[in-house]
């Protein structure tokens, strides 16, 4: 229940501040006075879309803020801001929040119903989630909806299955063809680096052999090789170390320097004989080398990227190979459907019992709303028994179907009720179908659009009954619904140095007679119309008899 309302440069307001009781609160005023500012600041706070349009002319930013107390006794603050240049900011208990967070809070505290409602109920898609909120059918239907989501998935995976078993044949002549040219070859991961070796040393086999032959001789075993003359520059550092003790830590190098140079002279050696080195080897290896070349190309781009994908189509080729278990998948998607349609039976049959209910108890709704004789069916269209017209809401669909004369047979209700009729429904519907709990706000914006006489006498008094329960606003043009208020505020429009202004002030006694009597004939209000505002202002007559659902 809001308490405390307070508006700072949105539209044409300019500060309004307003306390707000509980029981039923109308709000009054000329058309354009702003009484929809109210509702649209009201709005924000659950979450509306804003935008800069809303910032009074020459503000840096429109600000609404409203004390709640929520279900449990609980004070809450909620606060939107919305700059000129559109952005918009939300704060719970001073808290910054996400607008997504403001509409969740905003929602369990407050809900508006306008005449926006009515177009609602011209699209039949709205009428079953009506009835499944009527009949409290929440858990089942999400039962419903758990169970559409498994049958679809059973059905995807077991359509999968069967796409691949129908390529399977396909696929397996081509991962055969793939794996017959790569084993042709049989590559071995870095054998390209290795024969690309070979290659340039074949190719330059000549030079090599010359290199190799003219540094063993020099350094083995041509005449003043270089071992030899090592060797005698050993045996003098030897006899200078017994003389100079300084030169003995390099004799240390001898045992190891020699061995790597002999090392080195049996390579050289055997590359200067030219015993690995024949050139007729070049071809194969060039045609080998190509071969690998071809392969990188296909399937690449290095050999251990062609040997990976061997590997893998080896592993798809017994995959292929095996037997896809379409049986299993088969039973499982049946047994999902199943399921479902055991769940979808259940849930259809508590919606036609709760169908006849809620036919009952809103004919016995518009009943009190001066619509005694309207007959008001929930029709069932025809049921989707092919599992084409499954959906996660059931297989049922179903439209509101409406008479308001006597001797005419029910039928849609969107294309037959008239502004007014279609607001009584729509109050009917709110009344029976409501689950919302004790002290909640319900704002009804202009809901007795195209009503008037008796029938926006009954309107009242509904409003007001649900006053008992809820704090209700009602913005209305009707005297009938505003006499019925518990509190009465008028919001009027003026001009102020070149500035309009919206104000709203609280009416009682006499300025609310007086207000009455202006919403019963314009602005000329004589004595007798005056006095009539204070009649119907008196205490209201018995409730009419309900009538029975």
């Amino acid at each position: 229940m809001i308490r405390f309302l307070s508006i700072r440069d949105l539209a044409v307001i300019d500060r309004l501040e307003l306390e707000l009781d509980a029981g039923f609160t109308i709000l009054t005023g000329e058309t354009g006075a702003g009484k929809s500012i109210l509702v649209g600041a009201l709005g924000l706070l659950r979450g509306a879309r804003a935008s800069s349009g809303l910032v009074r002319t020459g503000a840096e930013r429109a600000v609404v803020e409203a004390m709640a107390e929520d279900a449990d006794g609980g004070e809450r603050v909620l606060r939107r801001e919305v700059s000129a240049r559109g952005r918009s900011r939300a704060w719970v208990d001073d808290r910054l929040v996400s607008t997504a967070a403001l509409r969740s809070v905003g929602a369990r505290l407050l809900d508006i119903h306008g005449q926006h409602e009515h177009q609602a109920l011209l699209d039949p898609s709205t009428h079953l989630d009506l009835l499944d909120r009527y009949a409290d059918l929440g858990p089942l239907r999400g039962s419903v909806r758990d169970a559409f989501a498994g049958w679809q998935g059973a059905r995807q995976r077991l359509e999968r299955a069967r796409d691949r078993a129908a390529t399977a044949v396909e696929r397996a002549e081509i991962v055969a063809l793939r794996l017959r040219d790569i084993d042709e070859v049989d590559p071995v991961e870095g054998e390209d680096e290795t024969l690309a070796a070979r290659r340039r040393l074949l190719a330059n086999a000549e030079r090599v052999h010359s290199l190799a032959a003219e540094s063993y001789a020099e350094l083995y075993d041509g005449d003043g090789a270089a071992l030899d003359v090592l060797d005698r520059v050993w045996r003098r550092v030897e006899e200078l170390a017994g003389l100079d003790g300084e030169f003995a830590p390099h004799l240390a190098a001898r045992d190891t320097v020699r061995p790597h140079l002999e090392e080195l002279a049996y390579a050289l050696r055997s590359r200067a004989g030219g015993a690995d080195a024949s050139p007729g080897q070049l071809p194969a290896i060039e045609e080998r080398l190509a071969k690998l070349e071809g392969l990188k190309r296909r399937y690449g781009p290095t050999l251990a990227d062609v040997v990976a994908h061997r590997d893998g189509l080896r592993r798809e080729r017994e995959e292929l190979e095996g037997e896809t278990d379409l049986e299993s998948l088969e039973a499982a998607a049946s047994a999902a459907g199943e399921r479902y349609a055991g769940l979808a039976r259940r849930l259809s049959g508590r919606r036609r019992t709760a169908a006849r209910e809620l036919a009952r108890a809103v004919e016995g709704g518009l009943g009190e709303l001066a619509m005694e004789r309207t007959r008001f069916e929930v029709v069932f269209l025809e049921a989707a028994e092919a599992e084409a017209g499954w959906t996660d809401r059931g297989v049922d669909r179903v439209e509101l179907y409406f008479s308001a004369n006597p001797g005419e047979d029910v039928r849609p209700l969107a294309r037959i009720a008239s502004g007014g009729e279609l607001s009584r429904v729509m109050l009917a519907l709110r009344t029976v179908i409501s689950t919302d709990p004790p002290g909640r706000t319900l704002v009804f914006d202009e809901v007795d659009a195209g009503v008037g006489g008796e029938a926006a006498e009954r309107i009242g008094a509904r409003l007001h009954g649900l006053a008992e329960r809820y704090q209700v606003l009602c913005i209305t043009h009707l005297p009938q619904i505003a006499a019925r208020g518990t509190s009465h505020h008028r919001v009027t429009k003026s001009v102020r140095d070149g500035r309009t202004l919206a104000s709203v002030d609280r009416l009682d006694g006499e300025s609310r007679a007086s207000e009455i009597a202006r919403m019963m004939t314009g602005t000329r209000v004589s004595g007798a119309v005056l006095e009539s505002a204070r009649e119907l202002l008196s205490p209201a007559p018995p409730k009419p008899n309900r009538r029975a659902p």
